[in-house]
């Protein structure tokens, strides 16, 4: 892929129209969000169905790269692919659409092949963010069969010794000094959902312990003293011994990846509600008073790629171009994603926190629901939200719209419009 040229100029006029929204997002009322997120859905609704119309029937889209480089699409292979059909099962569930529905049983014919794949630990998001939310609302067998064998893919690249599901394959670390043999990254967190819901449908308790292991490996790990983490935990699969903890996607090793955090503050709460185990809970409360109490998080709390990028002290682990960045992107990505996790995190917290994590997801989705960040129909390859970055260390899908981006923005919505229901 080609590198993405940046506009210092164009990225400093985001940042003051940004800046500017965010002083007036904290002066609507709950009704006027209420109102805003209305709004927003029916837009979302207009706007994928435009994106329905320029993807391929057997593609799944991932990005666009502006108007010469066109629309990026995957095939279902891609740790992205169940997104799309993800955000159409919960704009139907706004809509009652069932053309919404539709489309997402369409792209379900290509991607139910995954459910065999045992080379990736993303089935959680591939396979439940779109055949589990589509099972809740219709009930389906097939989905439930679907994702009973997803998990038992998934399950199989769990390791007792080290107490994790492995993430990816062998691979070399950021800066191709080593190998990683076994490496667990954050993100996994995510994936546990589809296999406590495979002990809850199946009855076989075998799932959740995985889970509930693989948890515990990561909070002990993964996550620092002061509730900041780390992106990759480098394990020996011989003992289960760590060999390094370091970065991927963030901009050092000791760094905070936004995304990262957003991965575990939304992990750590959904294990809390399996379990009703008081240490998850007090890790994703922790992480996320990390997030929203950081002193570089911007006043429209859509954080800025990785907390720490650029910083005085702070050295990239990877080859960083601070020309090309002077104005360190936005990710709108993990602003949703965190929004959705604290609404839920709210209604496990007492008074004082619960007030906290809404207000805060408040101006999160006031701010996103803006022309800063939302597109209008038709514009942005069809994607919801701008600004979003995928991974800049690799100069990839910076400064773009993102299909997860879309996703948890919309459930973030969703969730707040229910409330109290």
């Amino acid at each position: 892929m080609k590198k993405i040229v940046f506009s210092s100029a164009m990225l400093l006029v985001f940042f003051f129209m940004a800046y500017s929204y965010a002083q007036k997002a904290n002066t609507f009322s709950g009704k006027g969000l209420k109102e805003i997120i209305e709004k927003s859905l029916d837009q979302s609704t207009k706007q994928y169905k435009f994106l329905k119309s320029v993807t391929p029937e057997d593609r799944f889209p991932k990005t666009y790269e502006g108007r010469e480089k066109g629309s990026v699409t995957s095939t279902a292979k891609n740790w992205t692919s169940g997104f799309y059909p993800g955000t159409l099962v919960y704009l139907y569930e706004h809509t009652k659409d069932k053309e919404l529905l539709k489309e997402a049983d369409n792209k379900f014919a290509f991607l139910k092949s995954q459910k065999d794949n045992k080379n990736t630990h993303d089935l959680g998001f591939m396979m439940y963010c779109s055949f589990g939310n589509a099972y809740r609302i219709t009930k389906k067998e097939e989905y439930k069969d679907i994702l009973v064998q997803s998990a038992k893919s998934l399950a199989s690249r769990y390791n007792s010794k080290v107490g994790s599901i492995q993430s990816w394959d062998r691979i070399k670390s950021l800066d191709g000094s080593k190998y990683w043999d076994f490496p667990v990254i954050i993100d996994n967190m995510m994936n546990l959902e589809l296999l406590f819901f495979a002990s809850k449908v199946t009855g076989d308790e075998s799932f959740k312990k995985i889970a509930v292991t693989h948890a515990e490996t990561a909070m002990k790990n993964h996550v620092r003293p002061d509730y900041s983490s780390f992106h990759v935990v480098a394990y020996n699969p011989e003992t289960g011994e760590i060999n390094s903890r370091e970065t991927y996607q963030g901009f050092a090793h000791n760094s905070t990846w936004s995304r990262g955090q957003g991965w575990g503050i939304y992990g750590f709460t959904m294990v809390y509600r399996e379990t009703g185990d008081k240490r998850f809970l007090k890790t994703a409360q922790g992480m996320a008073d990390f997030f929203l109490n950081h002193k570089n998080l911007p006043k429209d709390k859509i954080p800025y790629w990785d907390f720490d990028a650029g910083q005085p002290g702070v050295q990239p682990s990877f080859n960083y171009n601070a020309f090309k960045y002077s104005v360190i992107p936005r990710d709108a990505s993990a602003g949703a994603l965190v929004a959705s996790a604290l609404i839920e995190l709210s209604g496990y917290s007492d008074k004082e926190k619960k007030q906290k994590y809404l207000n805060a997801a408040e101006i999160m989705i006031k701010s996103l629901s803006s022309p800063v960040y939302t597109a209008s129909v038709g514009e942005n390859g069809g994607f919801i939200l701008k600004h979003s970055v995928g991974n800049l260390t690799k100069d990839r899908e910076v400064d773009v719209p993102l299909s997860y981006a879309d996703y948890y923005y919309v459930e973030a919505m969703l969730r707040y419009k229910n409330l109290g229901k």
